[in-house]
């Protein structure tokens, strides 16, 4: 599942890519935050309008951090960029009008706005399933969706199939208008896990970490292909069992 082109093994091949920027959701039903990164500090309360557009250059200086780190997906920083550069627009123009104006405080005051954002255009897992190489079905699934196999198990066929595919490899595809599949991929097994926007590259990582501990527990289960899961653990429960 690498890319021949820069010879990384962590990265997918063209079937399991996409440029496509996932949309916004056309639904805002609340759910339980499950934020793989704190929030980042608050900037100090400003007090001029020089301050307060100090503090917003930094604000968005932040977030250009967070994404540069893998915290934030693609969707949560162009919203919340979007936001910033806003309020930093509508101050200079104020200003420009009136230096003297003290409008500037309200465009600020609303607090809250950024962080309902970053939750709102957070990736949320909706299933993940796990594979043995052996068979098709998956030996354990969990979430608030069935799996869909239609879409996962064409891609695992290939993958497993691969002549050069390296030993720790992960995939990621969009599927539909708004919803990833992340594939990691070991020596005996797959994990699949469906999320509801592009996850952030530390989600990503989690999953692949999450698989590879998963081959390690079980290593001797996989390897002779005795797979009874009620004798195996599945760290993937976590991505749906909360503390993620």
């Amino acid at each position: 599942m690498n890319d021949p082109k820069s010879n990384r093994p962590d990265q997918p091949p063209d079937s399991l890519r996409s440029p496509i920027r996932p949309t916004a959701p056309t639904t805002t039903t609340s759910r339980p935050r499950t934020p793989t990164q704190p929030l980042p500090p608050e900037v100090e309360t400003p007090t001029t309008p020089t301050s307060a557009l100090n503090a917003i250059r930094q604000k968005m200086e932040l977030i250009a951090d967070e994404f540069a780190q893998g915290k934030i997906n693609r969707a949560q920083f162009n919203a919340m960029y979007k936001r910033y550069s806003e309020q930093r627009t509508i101050i200079e123009r104020l200003l420009e009008r009136n230096p003297e104006s003290e409008a500037w405080k309200q465009v600020i005051g609303v607090k809250g706005q950024t962080g309902f954002l970053r939750h709102h255009f957070e990736a949320q897992t909706l299933y993940f399933c796990v594979y043995h190489r052996s068979s098709p079905q998956p030996i354990m699934a969990g979430g608030k969706q069935a799996p869909e196999n239609a879409v996962i198990t064409p891609l695992l066929k290939a993958v497993w199939l691969m002549k050069d595919r390296p030993k720790q490899a992960l995939g990621r595809k969009q599927v539909g208008d708004n919803n990833w599949l992340l594939l990691a991929v070991g020596d005996f097994a797959a994990t699949a896990v469906m999320f509801s926007l592009e996850p952030a590259n530390a989600q990503a990582r989690l999953v692949r970490d999450l698989h590879a501990d998963f081959e390690r527990a079980n290593q001797a289960a996989l390897a002779r292909g005795w797979i009874v899961p009620e004798r195996m653990v599945f760290p993937q429960r976590a991505l749906v069992e909360g503390g993620f």
